[in-house]
């Protein structure tokens, strides 16, 4: 190849590779002045606007009139008897009626009253367990709406870089075309190549916007921000210590209403007395008298033995319900941190070997076009590699960030933020 063809085709392919890198750095500083959303803030302004914690709150709210209603004490009777009226004789009309004025009261014994009390308390920690559930299940769409969106932004940037170097390379190779040094079917796939990428950087850009509008929706906002890459990009595995899991609450909690239940079962068995305290009028002497008595039911056919049974039934599943639970979360998070290692390690191998070899390849083949020892086409394929290693590390990204999602849903790793917002 002559010496001017060989410094022309340098040339170029510094041009391109120029241009390229004042594009990407073009887009960093546009990042930098825009308004950026992290992952903490997207899920501040969902706890703020969306209705999830309200709903959660005024729960709780009527599980605690529950409480104050269960530890009331029974209502007293009051009435009144007509007696020895309407009969023959001297009982004829009302000359010798006796009419009795009481006021009677149920005695309540065995703690009915702190059993029933004792069952409301711990039905309001159930309305708790499963408020922060909602909770945390709103919280952990919303992580996954903003990784969707972060990996969205990580794909556009891309699209928009292969895009620039496709345009600058194709007007480089125009001029060659022109200038006879390479054939025109070169410069017409590099026409169609350039349309690939402006279609790619259109459907990354319709897909930037459909997430973030899908983020900006769970507090009615406006898609109008950038993400922050910097958690996306984080391979770092959350350290594995002690943690709260919602649904084991839930689960406790459903126990100690199941045993709550029992003792207000068996409470029940017990009588309760009723006592009535009176006055009473005696028509023919015009006479009155304080009259009192006491009534106590008889467990003749009825001692609740039914429903003791049930309760009783209820808490020993409620129990193999809780050991259930925790083996589930044990099986879950054993997985779960399976995977998140896994994908973090694919992610840092494509960022430590992968996309360095692409480079080298890439810059071995351009190298090779300033001698005339390799063509366009096979600096597109070695551009192709390293764009491929590129998307497929921020797949694993994106899977690695909703495992750790779902991990944070296990562990209630976002429940103090939601705590932080119920206390203003």
């Amino acid at each position: 190849m002559p010496i001017h063809t060989r410094i022309g085709v340098g040339w170029g392919v510094r041009r391109v590779m120029l241009a390229a890198t004042l594009l990407l750095a073009s887009a960093c500083l546009e990042v930098a002045h825009a308004q950026t959303l992290t992952l903490n803030d997207a899920l501040l302004r969902a706890l703020k606007y969306d209705l999830t914690l309200p709903a959660a709150r005024s729960r709780v709210r009527g599980a605690e009139a529950g409480v104050r209603q269960a530890n009331k004490r029974l209502n007293p009777s009051v009435g009144a008897d007509i007696e020895n009226f309407g009969g023959s004789g001297q009982y004829g009309g009302f000359r010798s009626a006796q009419s009795t004025l009481y006021l009677q009261q149920t005695i309540e014994l065995g703690g009915k009253r702190e059993a029933r009390t004792d069952v409301a308390r711990s039905e309001l920690g159930t309305v708790k367990a499963r408020s922060t559930t909602r909770v945390l299940d709103m919280l952990r769409e919303v992580e996954i709406a903003w990784i969707d969106a972060a990996a969205a932004t990580a794909q556009l940037r891309l699209a928009e870089a292969r895009l620039g170097i496709a345009q600058r390379l194709k007007d480089e190779i125009a001029r060659r075309a022109q200038a006879g040094r390479d054939p025109l079917y070169v410069q017409a796939r590099a026409d169609a190549q350039v349309s690939l990428e402006q279609i790619a950087v259109d459907q990354a850009r319709a897909n930037v916007r459909i997430a973030r509008t899908n983020v900006a929706n769970y507090w009615r906002g406006r898609p109008d921000f950038d993400i922050d890459l910097t958690t996306f990009e984080s391979t770092e595995i959350p350290a594995a210590g002690r943690f709260f899991n919602v649904d084991v609450a839930v689960a406790e909690a459903e126990r100690d209403v199941a045993g709550a239940r029992v003792v207000l079962e068996r409470t029940k068995a017990i009588p309760d007395p009723s006592v009535r305290l009176g006055v009473r009028r005696f028509n023919d002497t015009n006479d009155t008298a304080i009259v009192g008595g006491i009534s106590i039911p008889l467990p003749l056919f009825d001692r609740n033995e039914g429903n003791i049974e049930r309760a009783e039934a209820e808490r020993k599943a409620a129990e193999l319900d809780l050991a259930s639970v925790r083996r589930a979360l044990r099986r879950e998070l054993t997985r779960l941190q399976g995977r998140l290692l896994a994908n973090a390690t694919e992610a840092r191998r494509i960022q430590s070997e992968a996309i360095p070899q692409a480079e080298r390849s890439l810059q071995l083949i351009r190298e090779g076009l300033e001698r005339g020892a390799f063509n366009y086409v096979e600096f597109v394929d070695a551009q192709r590699t390293l764009n491929d290693a590129r998307n497929r590390r921020i797949e694993a990204l994106r899977a690695f960030n909703i495992d750790k999602a779902a991990v944070a849903r296990l562990t209630g790793r976002h429940a103090r933020l939601s705590n932080q917002r119920g206390s203003r």
